[in-house]
């Protein structure tokens, strides 16, 4: 019997319904029913530019979720596409395993060259996930063994594979899975919880068992930071413990904060190995990187009996690094920080002008350059309200809240076509993360209608949103 195979052009050709359908059938059901709750998934894109989603019925988004954190470069950045298409076009070679990729080493170097003091070593997976993963077997392989403790905040966000995930401390992640042995969770942003737990773990000669520091200096998930003095005492400890410092920049790298990295913001200021993803890859390939400082490197992989010890199948993947080559020039040359600062300066004060107009409703505002947060606040009267709209969800204490911004999401876009997201971890904000190619009147735009959409009032936004949407899917 011949498969029955759907090719490209019928592929493009499927309505969303029948979308929906092969979801169910060959994807997962729950994911249609969580899609389609908020509108965006109602409909399919027929292309996508800049800061804004064309859609088939005609009608276009303002799309300021950013990718979460993917779309920097927005979409189909042209140099990046034309980057690639050259790629193609020359019919260059993908895998370099038997030969040496010249785009691996023009990558590599351009990195170094943008980042601080040694950060001089590279090495390039897929995912953030897979990059956290490679930093932490770095640091275990430069104790070689024997250090055996790791550790992480309790509100951190490394990934959501094994290693990575338990390392995770969002409450996304809520199901349990094996995970790395011995890592201690400390609180985020408090360096004596840090020496205490340090100390927790000192062995009876009195040395060091931590291996590893997992840190966001901005978690972009809570909206929260490490003060820079805070940062530079970690930065002691570890000198002084011989513990490897790991800063996860995944999301908030290549200028999302205002600086190419945020911890770049507090001079001299050098973790031991920095990781980053999502808009390495220009919004197009899907590539990440940790850079580790030089003498680490050398001390744990460089000798000939350990090159291949960490590895994967499509490291330095051709046309992903050749992708990032180029993504990496535009950040440079456009000046993304920059880019990221004046979206910043419309976003900050009139974030604060909304939280003003409608205290009832936004409890704070938080966040620096194209990367924001947006606190709501119901009060207890609103959230009861919610539970009783949505009963059965007694175990999540967070779920009135999440219940509340998604009502604020989907009204932004069923009403004013804007995309939103929130953040599934801590206080669950309501992120405003535009691509840093939305010009100054799509973030004005936006502000309006946020506005408009919390004059309405948090408890009819709610209750319509509950009535017509989430009654039914869930």
């Amino acid at each position: 019997m011949v498969p029955r195979l759907i090719g490209l052009e019928e592929c493009e050709a499927l309505t969303a319904r029948e979308v929906h359908d092969l979801y169910r059938r060959y994807v997962s059901r729950s994911q249609v029913s969580l899609m389609t709750t908020f509108g965006f998934g109602r409909e399919l894109v027929d292309r996508a530019e800049g800061a804004w989603v064309h859609m088939r019925d005609g009608n276009r988004v303002l799309d300021m979720s950013g990718g979460v954190g993917v779309l920097n470069h927005g979409h189909n950045h042209p140099r990046v596409l034309a980057a690639r298409a050259r790629f193609a076009e020359q019919r260059r070679m993908e895998v370099h395993k038997a030969f040496f990729s010249p785009y691996l080493a023009a990558l590599s170097h351009n990195v170094a060259e943008l980042l601080p003091g040694d950060l001089n070593i590279s090495y390039f997976p897929n995912s953030g996930a897979e990059a956290n993963e490679g930093a932490i077997k770095l640091a275990y392989k430069y104790h070689e063994g024997r250090r055996q403790t790791i550790l992480r905040a309790d509100i951190s966000f490394h990934g959501k594979t094994l290693g990575a995930g338990s390392l995770t401390g969002s409450a996304e992640n809520h199901f349990r899975f094996p995970g790395l042995p011995n890592a201690v969770v400390y609180p985020y942003g408090d360096v004596a919880a840090v020496r205490a737990a340090v100390e927790a773990t000192r062995r009876p000669d009195g040395s060091c068992d931590v291996y590893a520091l997992m840190v966001e200096p901005f978690s972009a998930s809570s909206m929260r930071c490490w003060s820079e003095s805070a940062l530079r005492e970690l930065r002691q400890l570890c000198t002084d413990e011989e513990i490897v410092l790991i800063f996860d920049e995944v999301y908030t790298g290549w200028g999302k904060t205002g600086e190419l990295f945020y911890f770049m913001r507090h001079e001299g200021l050098l973790p031991d190995v920095l990781v980053y993803s999502k808009s390495l890859g220009g919004g197009k390939a899907s590539i990440s990187g940790y850079t580790v400082r030089e003498k680490l490197f050398r001390k744990a992989y460089d000798r000939l009996s350990d090159v291949i010890l960490h590895s994967t199948t499509y490291y330095g993947f051709g046309e992903e690094t050749a992708t990032a080559v180029e993504a990496v020039n535009v950040v440079v040359e456009e000046d993304f920080p920059a880019r990221a600062r004046r979206v910043g300066a419309i976003l900050g004060p009139g974030l604060e002008r909304v939280r003003a107009a409608h205290p009832d409703a936004v409890d704070r505002v938080a966040g620096v350059g194209a990367l924001w947060g947006v606190f709501l606040n119901g009060g207890p009267k609103l959230l009861d309200l919610a539970g009783k709209l949505v009963p059965g969800f007694a175990h999540d204490p967070r779920f009135g809240t999440k219940l509340i911004t998604l009502s604020v999401i989907a009204h932004l876009y069923r009403e004013h076509k804007i995309m939103t997201y929130y953040s599934p971890n801590v206080e669950n904000p309501l992120m405003v993360a535009p691509t840093l190619m939305a010009e100054p009147a799509d973030l004005e735009h936006f502000l309006r209608a946020l506005d408009a959409t919390l004059a309405l009032g948090l408890r009819r936004l709610l209750t319509g949103f509950v009535r017509e949407k989430v009654s039914s899917a869930w």
